[in-house]
């Protein structure tokens, strides 16, 4: 039998390994080896953080709804069960687009809110 070797092979996942890691610093892209555990690195990290993108988004926008909710006399959480108890179903980033674009809309639903609210 003949002996084979993965030359070609290897040749060809270091070299995609090494494009991958362009523009990482120091010897992280250029050397294999550290250019490997680099990008095994940053591929848990895109991974896990495209996951807290979405907690992000979630907390900006209740900040946003807090934010203009209190400028209407009502805190976030009194808001938010207002509308629970109204049967209104807008979701936090409809609500958090409302406040920035179009405060008259959101006003409207403050006072839906407060007339449903407990207090």
């Amino acid at each position: 039998m003949t002996r084979v070797k993965s030359g070609i092979v290897t040749q060809r996942r270091h070299k995609k390994v090494l494009k991958q890691t362009k523009g990482h610093r120091g010897t992280r892209h250029s050397l294999y080896r550290r250019a490997h555990e680099s990008l095994m690195k940053a591929l848990s990290y895109s991974y896990r953080h495209r996951r807290e993108r979405k907690g992000d988004f979630r907390r900006l926008w209740i900040v946003r709804i807090n934010a203009a909710a209190r400028q209407e006399g009502l805190s976030y959480s009194r808001f938010m069960d207002g509308l629970k108890q109204a049967g209104v179903e807008v979701d936090r980033k409809m609500l958090a687009d409302m406040a920035v674009r179009d405060p008259a809309a959101f006003s409207k639903l403050v006072t839906i809110a407060k007339k449903e609210s407990k207090t």
